[in-house]
């Protein structure tokens, strides 16, 4: 017995060291009349506090756009006979542009954001954005609201996610 409980919660904590922390919004954003302003700062993960955001705030759809510097920046470039996204990360960088939506798909949000960043050289780099951590300083992201809740949802023609632009649609 004391075997089958032990393996029981030794699975529980795996579950909870593999689960991603919730992130507090404590004072990491305002309404603004047409949405949301949200200042996050040094180590946090953007992509992840646009989804709390999202679920906290109950955001039917949005549009996204940001600033700031990042302590790291991965993007994926789409190889469609993979399927899958080739990544490459970049440190210590200045985001010059991120532009995106917030949608829903399958009951969570659904980030789409893609970017443009530089290093001290000017030299840029960019595209879809798969993870994005704040550096030293900064990240500003205003959120403009959108009425309906919008969904994401596999296009068999490419097998990639799209949004659909009402509610239900695909």
């Amino acid at each position: 017995m004391f075997r089958k409980n032990a393996l029981i919660v030794s699975a529980l904590l795996a579950g909870f060291a593999c689960a991603a922390p919730a992130q507090d919004l404590t004072g990491k954003y305002t309404r603004t009349p047409t949405g949301y302003l949200m200042v996050l700062r040094h180590g946090d993960d953007v992509i992840a506090h646009l989804e709390r955001l999202a679920v906290v705030e109950r955001i039917p759809s949005a549009s996204i756009l940001g600033i700031g510097f990042m302590r790291e920046a991965t993007f994926g470039f789409y190889d469609f006979a993979k399927k899958a996204f080739d990544p490459k990360t970049f440190k210590d960088v200045e985001l010059a542009n991120l532009t995106g939506s917030i949608a829903w798909k399958e009951g969570k949000p659904s980030i789409h954001a893609h970017g443009i960043v530089t290093d001290g050289s000017f030299i840029g780099a960019g595209g879809h954005l798969l993870g994005l951590t704040v550096g030293t300083g900064s990240c500003e992201i205003t959120v403009l609201l959108h009425p309906p809740r919008l969904e994401r949802f596999v296009d068999p023609a490419i097998g990639a996610n799209v949004l659909g632009l009402y509610p239900g649609a695909k």
